[in-house]
Parts: C-alpha cells; structure tokens; sequence
C-alpha cells in the first residue's frame, strides 16, 4: 500500500466515523451524570492569551505550550486546560449568577507531550466546576460525581479508586521544615513525581530542600494528622455509600500550581494507567485573575477521552456496556428496498415524510438488484427495511437481524408503526 501524502502530526487523532461513535457515547455519558447532578454547560475559547497559563498553572505546563504569535502579533496559546478560562470567565460575569454555580465543559485542549499511551498532544475534556461554595460538601460532591460518572460508564467496585489527598497537609509539613513559599512549591513538585522518579533523583531533590527521603516517605505512610476538610469528605462518601470507592494517599497532590487544599485521582483498581481523571481545590485562582476583585472560592475536575477509554477497553464488562450501546445506534433507521424501479418517486416523497417525522432513512442512490440493495441495508446497521413494489401503497416491512416480514400500508400511521418495531 502506497503511503499518504500527508499524515495527521504526531499526537494527533482522525476520528473515523466509529471513533466518534465512541466519543459521543463517552460526551452522552459526561452530560448525563453532569444532569444528574444539577450542573449546566458552558464554552470557553480554544486560543487564550499565554499569560493566563504562565502565570496561574505552574508546574511543567508552561514547557507543554503550543504556543505562538497571531497576525496581531499577539502571543497567544492553544488551551492546555480549561480552569484558567473557567477563571478568567466567571472574574467578568459570576455577579450574573446566583451561588453556587454548577458548570461543565466538554473542550478540546493541546499539550505539546511525548505521545504515549494514554496521553496525546489533543485530547477532549469533560471539566465540571462548583464554585461559591467553600465547604467541604463541595469537594465530596464532586468526588461523587466523578465515582458516578465511572458507574455510569460500566466500572464496577473494585475497577477503580479513587486516591484521595490534600495540599494543606503539605503546607503544614513545609512550615515545620522552615520551607519558604519557593521550597514549598518546589517540594510540592517533587512529591507529585515520586511514583516516577528514581530514588537517587528524589533524594537528590529533597536534600537541596534540606529534606531526607524517608521524611516525606514517613509523612506519606504515617501521618500524624488528617485535616478536618478531609475527614468531613470522608464521612460524607460514607453516608452516600461510596466510602470503599476512596482511599487517602498523600502522595497525590496534583501538578498544576492553583490547587489549594484537597486534591484526587481516578485511577484504574491495578494502578496500571496514568490517572483516569483528577482535580481538587482551587480556591485563590478566581482572585488572582482579577487582581483581588473577586473572591470566589472553587473546586473541580476533569476526565480526559484517551485514558478513558484505554480503560474501558480493558475492562470487559464496561467494554460490553458501551458495544452494546453502540450496536443500539444506528445512522441508519428504516431502509428503502425498491422492488419496483417504476416507484422511485413514491419512495422520495416516503422517504420525506418518515425524516420529517423523525426517523433516519436511507436507500441506494443508484438502481441496484434486489439482494444488493439488501447487503446495503445491512451495511448500513438499518434494523428495518421497507420494500416498496408494485403493490404500493402496500409495502413489506422486513427485520433485518430476524428475516421476520409483515405488510404494512404507507399511509399517516406508518411512523408510528415503524417506531413500535425499532424499540422491540
């Protein structure tokens, strides 16, 4: 076979006709569980001004840039993430809405990575935010939620876990070790690549901090002290049932600078796979976009397609689930067999009303023989098809799968008739 002329950038995705199908079935499932849960959606640019992200995510994003200067010569960014628009957004409008808000965004984002599995240089996002309320009932909602949304997508107990931790702990730590603002970021950074990192690496980084490894091994196994906004969300999951869904595990603290006290992970029960999905506390990124203007305390996550759904393709009863959601779905509903060549304008002005009353019909373009019009059919993933002949406005509706035949009369109630036998 003779190599294409152009192929997609390295990172980059085709989505073929059934990688949407997979797609949508994953955006369905997102907006589903969101509605569930009282959220609403928004939209935010895919270009934002670089500064956004140099100043308020920290961490290796701003290394991931795909970044560049416009004919305006402005420097602008493809979004890596979508928080810092979030932020940028609600400093101009939040007034407009009463507390707390409940949003969600379904976006592409860009991250100039080394494309490996699991992780791409475009991927989509679903990124669900509630903000204006600082308790800790908000961090447990959102933890729910994201437990749901891996319920819904076909996990069951024991697929996943949720790794539960929190910043603040850390903040502590660093104050008892006379850590300055800088150091503490530094250690920070450092705790989130302990799963990565080589011993001697780690060790090397913690002595510049004037730390041992096996301090921050020990605060990690053996805290002294859970803070109360964690053990509130603890109990919360408690109460709704999804308490052996989490466990605590400091190690996870997020890479992104603006976090701000609990932090989380989705990952698969073997731990096998990058992080599912992750988020936690932000509460001082509101305010530092708009200089202080708006205090809006914040927290939220967001679940990337690619890693989903490696794993749901590892995981045989979610797989099934979501084959099986995808056979249900067809482009195609009722397909129009012409029997008789002479009815082609009676199969037009057909076609017309099923699609104006709904339904999803196609038929050969061309003048085909009977049994290929047939194999179309099937091609088509259609469950029905229609033969119209000689005898119209008597017609023969044929089950696909089954080979079962009735007659049928092409009049107003026709519709209805076809929709009964889609939904058996």
């Amino acid at each position: 076979m003779a190599k294409p002329v152009f192929q997609s950038l390295p990172g980059f995705r085709d989505f073929r006709p059934e990688d949407c199908a997979v797609r949508n079935y994953l955006f369905r499932n997102f907006r589903e569980v969101a509605r569930r849960y009282g959220f609403v959606e928004y939209e935010t640019p895919l270009v934002e001004a670089t500064e956004l992200y140099l100043k308020k995510s920290g961490g290796e994003l701003g290394t991931q840039l795909f970044r560049f200067e416009d004919q305006g010569g402005r420097d602008v960014t493809l979004r890596p993430e979508v928080t810092a628009s979030l932020g940028r957004l609600l400093t101009a409008c939040q007034r407009d809405y009463p507390k707390p808000l409940r949003w969600f965004e379904i976006g592409q984002c860009f991250r100039y990575e080394k494309p490996q599995a699991g992780r791409t240089r475009e991927f989509y996002q679903f990124n669900v935010d509630l903000l204006g309320e600082p308790s800790a009932t908000a961090d447990a909602e959102l933890i729910a939620l994201s437990i749901d949304l891996m319920r819904e997508l076909g996990f069951q107990k024991g697929d996943f876990v949720i790794r539960l931790s929190d910043r603040a702990y850390w903040q502590t730590f660093a104050d008892s070790k006379n850590l300055s603002k800088k150091q503490a970021a530094e250690l920070l950074q450092i705790v989130d690549k302990l799963e990565r990192d080589k011993e001697g690496a780690l060790a090397e980084k913690l002595e510049a901090l004037g730390l041992k490894i096996e301090e921050v091994q020990d605060a990690i196994k053996s805290p002294q002290q859970l803070s109360e906004n964690l053990n509130s969300v603890l109990a919360n999951l408690t109460a709704r049932g999804m308490r052996e869904d989490v466990e605590v595990d400091l190690s996870i603290v997020r890479g992104l600078a603006y976090y701000t006290g609990l932090v989380f992970e989705v990952f698969d029960a073997k731990k096998s796979m990058r992080a599912v999905a992750g988020g936690g506390r932000y509460d001082s990124l509101v305010s530092a976009l708009s200089d202080g203007k708006v205090d809006l305390p914040a927290v939220g996550f967001a679940i990337g397609d690619v890693v989903i759904r490696d794993l749901i393709e590892k995981t045989p009863h979610a797989l099934e689930k979501m084959q099986t959601a995808l056979q249900n779905e067809s482009a195609c509903d009722v397909f129009l067999v012409l029997a008789d060549q002479e009815k082609q304008e009676e199969a037009l002005a057909l076609a017309s009303q099923l699609r104006a009353a709904g339904l999803a019909i196609s038929y050969s373009l061309s003048p085909a023989k009977f049994a290929k019009q047939f194999k179309a059919a099937e091609q088509a993933g259609a469950p029905l098809a229609l033969v119209i002949g000689e005898e119209f406005p008597e017609t023969s509706l044929k089950m696909i799968a089954t080979r079962e035949e009735i007659k049928v009369t092409a009049d107003q109630s026709l519709p209805e008739t076809l929709s009964k036998y889609l939904k058996k």
